[in-house]
């Protein structure tokens, strides 16, 4: 298949036809156009889940098969649990509870996070937990 069809005019010189290069013009858009829809499409690896609480990160809580981290913003507290290895399903939860309140848990079967929990702490302490698989830590009082 020619890239382009091309004609002699009758003055000695030759056309393109502009028809054959529009529709290939044409195609690579809605292919670059595809592309990039499914990009975004599609799911976000651990680290894109760690922006969907709001505020700044104050701490990061560690253990051998994940991490929790926490976020302040105001009064409120956010946590996420994130596992090492992302993408199968597993048994993950993340727990925030302020002082004098219940915990707030988000527990069950997910590829990327558990959370975000978010819970009003005021200027209270709070104490956040999380686990992935049988593997699981808490943090203690913080954020005092």
């Amino acid at each position: 298949m020619r890239p382009y069809a091309c004609t002699e005019n009758g003055q000695g010189g030759a056309t393109v036809n502009s028809g054959a290069i529009r529709r290939r013009l044409a195609l690579g858009t809605a292919l670059l156009t595809g592309a990039g829809l499914l990009s975004l499409a599609l799911p976000g690896t651990a680290q894109a889940a760690a922006s969907s609480c709001a505020g700044r990160q104050v701490k990061t809580v560690p253990f051998a098969t994940g991490s929790v981290h926490v976020y302040r913003d105001g009064g409120y507290v956010c946590a996420l649990t994130l596992p090492r290895r992302a993408g199968a399903k597993q048994v993950m939860s993340v727990t925030v509870q302020a002082r004098g309140n219940r915990p707030v848990t988000d527990k069950g079967r997910f590829s990327y996070h558990a959370g975000p929990v978010t819970v009003h702490a005021g200027h209270r302490c709070v104490r956040v937990g999380g686990s992935v698989g049988a593997v699981s830590a808490t943090s203690g009082w913080i954020l005092c």
